[in-house]
């Protein structure tokens, strides 16, 4: 047992990494979390009118303009850009996540961008590093602590990914980098309330508070300021008081600088929460497979395990969500929109479809059958439907091999056309050359000098 915090191991291993020492695959999933998280910012700034708030406050608030608040044309300084840029890069729940769940990039990239830019010269190389070290950080806590499903660990423990990586950009040493660790937890924060409650625009809004946490972490800590020696380990540290002490130390360090969890993201292929993804797919795969049409549908059962269930409670607000937030955490919605659709595009969650007659008609149809073997413990598991039509015919279909999956990624085509779709519908549409050079940059994005090219391309 290590006497020493696993904090200042972290920070050791984030200021010693570079972009030489990343596999190929790390590489590879970092340039496409960038221009992943690039696009659903970009979306999100047209696509969710609680985002309008936000772009409000940041922008009125003056300061020097260092950095880009994407989709608005903006500039501002780098704490609130990582904000405005978090914000928008989880409000339509379009950003990647791991195959555990959970979301490091709407924090991370944000957090990375606003730094880099802050600084100024950070080559591509460089931002693939940070990203890879915080995916990679990310999954090593994700993975490794008790959770019940209570604590948010997208921003509980995101913000220690995203303020490493922060501090990476920003060159701290080893020493700053465990202070700017030690400062993010006072950002360390949010359960899974969040998620399960209805009405608020929070659980869009989350990785925003975590970013620029991340932001003012490293600034900090560059500035001398100092955290907390026993962040993680210690008597009141963050894994006793959070995860009852229940931790995984050595799977955490485990292959730590030879293996980079980062190359296992999960790459949406649909604007809604992960775990609904696999009945999306079982959805759209049946009315496909038995070219069927959605009036003949008679009713839908959906078998779900403990965290489906709460995407299905209560039942009757579940069917008919209000808001475009709830929509996309409501699995009756977001099944009966693939059956009438036969695919999800970003356009098709807005205020219309929110009182869609045949829609919500659909919702009606869909009852959940409770199954604990569907019940989320590590991986999140794939979800079965089964649908009893009017001719009398059973069909059922597992959701597995979900598209963005492991299984299934998605390929730089795919991203890269979801890229399009997304920057097409931001606040202030983006030119199409400008997309064009930006989509180029990216996928070379270890030979760019300065990536604030690429943030300056979408501006």
């Amino acid at each position: 047992m290590s006497t020493i915090d696993l904090s200042h191991e972290i920070a050791r291993h984030v200021a010693n990494t570079r972009y030489e020492n990343l596999p190929a695959e790390a590489i590879e999933a970092a340039k496409k979390s960038i221009l992943d998280t690039l696009g659903v910012i970009l979306a999100g700034s047209g696509m969710e009118p609680a985002v309008q708030g936000v772009a409000d406050i940041v922008l009125n608030g003056g300061g020097r303009p260092d950095c880009s608040v994407l989709g608005f044309n903006s500039k501002v300084p780098a704490p609130m850009a990582a904000f405005a840029n978090g914000v928008m890069a989880h409000c339509l729940d379009y950003d990647n996540q791991t195959p555990w769940g959970a979301h490091p990039d709407s924090s991370v990239v944000p957090a990375v961008l606003a730094i880099a830019q802050h600084k100024g010269g950070v080559s591509g190389m460089d931002l693939i590093t940070a990203v890879a070290l915080g995916e990679d950080l990310f999954v090593r806590l994700r993975c490794n602590v008790r959770w019940k499903q209570d604590w948010n660990l997208s921003s509980v423990l995101g913000v220690f990914s995203a303020a490493a990586a922060a501090g990476q950009i920003l060159g701290l040493n080893a020493k700053q980098l465990a202070h700017a660790l030690g400062i993010a937890s006072m950002q360390s924060a949010g359960t899974m309330e969040v998620i399960f409650g209805i009405g608020s625009d929070l659980r869009g809004m989350y990785a925003g508070f975590t970013a620029q946490g991340a932001v003012l972490a490293a600034l900090m800590a560059e500035r001398g300021i100092t955290g907390i020696n026993d962040l993680f380990e210690g008597k009141a540290g963050i894994f006793n008081v959070y995860f009852g002490g229940e931790y995984d130390r050595a799977k955490m360090v485990e292959g730590l600088g030879k293996t980079f969890f980062g190359a296992s993201m999960i790459y949406k292929a649909w604007p809604a929460v992960g775990n609904v993804h696999t009945y999306i797919h079982a959805a759209i795969e049946m009315m496909r497979e038995h070219s069927l049409k959605a009036s003949e549908i008679e009713q839908i059962y959906a078998y779900v395990g403990d965290f489906h269930m709460r995407m299905c409670t209560p039942l009757d607000v579940r069917r008919a969500p209000k808001t475009l937030v709830d929509a996309k955490f409501s699995l009756p919605y977001c099944v009966a929109l693939a059956l009438a659709r036969g695919e999800i595009r970003i356009s098709d969650f807005n205020s219309a479809a929110l009182a869609d007659p045949e829609v919500l008609a659909l919702a009606q149809k869909i009852v959940p059958i409770e199954d604990s073997d569907l019940d989320w413990k590590v991986t999140i598991p794939d979800g079965r439907l089964e649908i009893l039509m009017r001719d009398g015919r059973r069909l059922q279909r597992k959701g597995d091999n979900v598209p963005g999956s492991p299984e299934t990624p998605l390929s730089w085509d795919r991203l890269i056309s979801k890229f399009r779709d997304c920057a097409s519908v931001a606040a202030h549409p983006v030119a199409p050359d400008a997309i064009d050079a930006a989509v180029q940059m990216a996928r070379n994005l270890e030979s760019l000098d300065d990536c604030a090219k690429l943030l300056n391309a979408l501006s």
